[in-house]
């Protein structure tokens, strides 16, 4: 994070004398997400010069998935880009920041479309091509009459990441892609068990940077793991600092989770995580920040956790479901129990 702020200017001025010289390579927006309730639209897209995106297979090599890695982070955002993004008749005026990012939200109350779509329209200008003019996404709208919804980490959680070791954390992120990265057995029974065929939503958070966004969309399509909006880390990570993806403060996965309480109040959520990082405190002040809100708590035990860090969510088992569990099967367990499965 703090390689991150020394960096920004020199990152920043560097995107802008490429654009002055007409360096810029054809830029591209890469829509991350657009969902909300009845009457709010939150969303959230990057602006990137345009890179071949790898396909992912089983059959390629480790050669061929560090080859997409470097081509994946290799791309630079691209600041000061204005965008118009129309829902449902409405339109804001949107600037690219220093990251490349572009977002915002809408009060716009559901139109009652079978699939409701956003669009995002680049403005013109001389000094900059554009791969497409016009990039349309779907719009997912949450009601909060949901019997309960699912904030679930990724990272060691659904996703075998070894987030707490650096070397073979870094490893598997660039040596195998969405195909050949293995989730923890039988996590796709449990989610979709928790979903209930989409009727309960599941949100993931996680502290991986925007540059995996598609590697996780991918992983949990070929997985078969319920989709859902990611909530990913703005660090602007590049091959010099990859090793940072995933890791850093995890404050803003807190704000994440704030952000979900606060636009869907009425909405109970279990929270799902790993006792290899800060989970257990995140949720420990979910638990506190929002009374009455939490349903459960799921920490998947990928190394044993003292007894201070048990206690932040022990004082609270007289009124909510907390489980350590060791396998999926334990969780799953616990959730027929306690009847959140249906």
């Amino acid at each position: 994070m703090i390689f991150r702020i020394l960096t920004f200017p020199i990152r920043y001025t560097f995107s802008k004398v490429k654009r002055a010289v007409g360096k810029l390579d054809t830029i591209q927006l890469e829509p991350l997400f657009a969902f909300g309730n009845s009457s709010e639209v939150y969303f959230k897209a990057r602006v990137v010069e345009g890179y071949k995106q790898s396909i992912p297979s089983e059959k390629k090599s480790a050669s061929r998935n560090m080859l997409a890695a470097i081509r994946r982070y290799s791309g630079s955002s691209v600041p000061d880009i204005k965008v118009r993004v129309k829902l449902g008749g409405q339109e804001v005026l949107v600037v690219s920041d220093g990251e490349g990012i572009v977002e915002g939200y809408f009060n716009c109350p559901s139109t009652g479309e079978v699939e409701e779509k956003m669009s995002f329209n680049f403005v013109q200008e001389e000094d900059v091509k554009f791969q497409s003019e016009e990039v349309r996404f779907s719009v997912t709208r949450y009601k909060t009459e949901h019997p309960f919804g699912v904030i679930s980490d990724i990272d060691d959680t659904i996703l075998i990441s070894k987030a707490t070791q650096v070397g073979e954390k870094l490893w598997l992120s660039v040596s195998k892609n969405a195909y050949t990265r293995r989730p923890f057995p039988g996590i796709s029974k449990f989610y979709k068990k928790l979903s209930n065929n989409g009727e309960n939503p599941i949100f993931y958070v996680s502290s991986s940077d925007w540059n995996l966004n598609e590697m996780i969309k991918d992983f949990l399509n070929y997985r078969d793991i319920p989709k859902g909006p990611l909530l990913l880390q703005d660090l602007h990570v590049n091959l010099k600092n990859i090793w940072k993806s995933g890791g850093g403060s995890h404050a803003h996965k807190g704000e994440k989770i704030d952000f979900l309480f606060d636009l869907y109040p009425n909405m109970q959520f279990i929270l799902i995580g790993d006792s290899g990082q800060h989970d257990p405190e995140l949720y420990a002040e979910a638990i506190k920040k929002h009374p009455g809100r939490v349903k459960a708590v799921y920490i998947r035990l990928i190394r044993e956790m003292d007894e201070e860090r048990k206690k932040l969510l022990d004082a609270h088992t007289d009124r909510i479901a907390i489980a350590y569990v060791k396998n999926t099967e334990e969780a799953i367990e616990h959730a027929e129990y306690h009847k959140f499965l249906n």
